[in-house]
């Protein structure tokens, strides 16, 4: 089965995914997204957080999963090596995280819709850009994974998702069952910034993109830092006020000593 988008339109959802990274990033620095701790009834119809983050991720790992089995290169590296780095992580956020959620939040169904679909579109551009409209290189196969940038960045996606992976834990366990007070993450590298599970998240899919090598897969860690560096900046601002700049000390937003 070829390509679900011919080159002309695969093109045009790459760039018009750009397009609208930038516009959600200023967005988000007027408007705090009603999700997580910031969940407002303004935002109007909410579910279950466990219900709402399965609804949100799973479809990305569908369709990444659909796209690799209908391009006729199921184990071909170095894209079998990214690839399962990408499903590894949505496999986790998808079925594993929510169920390790504690305590009764919603989340609006805005927010879940808009979710899916970025989600759909982005699993079609990272999909097809293993898959139908690949880095050249690839052709290179196992020994692709010895250059620099593949060695890198697939370092750099494990050391991000150990960051963010115990970043949730330290979250899941600030409170004990029955406390609803709000704390201060000090643990890990919440001791360098307030919104460390950002932090490792930015990390995974910068590591993902300097994998790859390609326009395309560039394209999800500047949509990740569109979506995440406001908010974290957002996160940063609450605790400055709910715990005092002196508690926060210098702690920056999400990247160590620099934001």
């Amino acid at each position: 089965m070829g390509p679900w988008l011919d080159a002309d339109a695969f093109r045009l959802l790459v760039y018009g995914m750009l397009a609208m990274a930038f516009v959600v990033f200023v967005s988000l620095y007027f408007v705090t997204a009603g999700y997580g701790q910031f969940r407002s009834a303004r935002w109007g119809w909410s579910i279950h957080n466990k219900v709402a983050w399965v609804l949100m991720e799973a479809p990305v790992f569908v369709v990444m999963v659909a796209v690799w089995t209908t391009s006729g290169r199921s184990f071909h590296l170095p894209e079998f090596v990214l690839l399962s780095l990408f499903l590894l992580h949505y496999f986790q956020r998808s079925f594993v995280f929510p169920m390790l959620m504690h305590g009764r939040s919603q989340m609006p169904v805005a927010i879940v819709l808009m979710g899916v679909v970025f989600n759909v579109l982005n699993g079609m551009m990272q999909g097809g850009g293993l898959y139908w409209y690949p880095n050249p290189d690839f052709q290179l196969g196992a020994s692709y994974l010895l250059r620099w940038n593949a060695l890198l960045g697939i370092g750099m996606f494990v050391v991000g998702m150990c960051i963010n992976l115990h970043s949730d834990h330290v979250i899941r366990h600030l409170r004990q069952p029955g406390d609803t007070r709000h704390y201060l993450p000090q643990k890990g590298m919440y001791r360098y910034v307030t919104s460390a599970n950002y932090l490792g998240e930015l990390m995974e899919w910068t590591g993902f993109a300097l994998a790859a090598g390609t326009l395309v897969a560039w394209v999800f860690p500047i949509w990740t830092a569109a979506n995440l560096v406001p908010r974290a900046h957002s996160i940063h601002r609450r605790y400055c006020d709910e715990f005092g700049r002196e508690a926060v000390g210098k702690r920056k937003r999400i990247i160590p000593f620099i934001y």
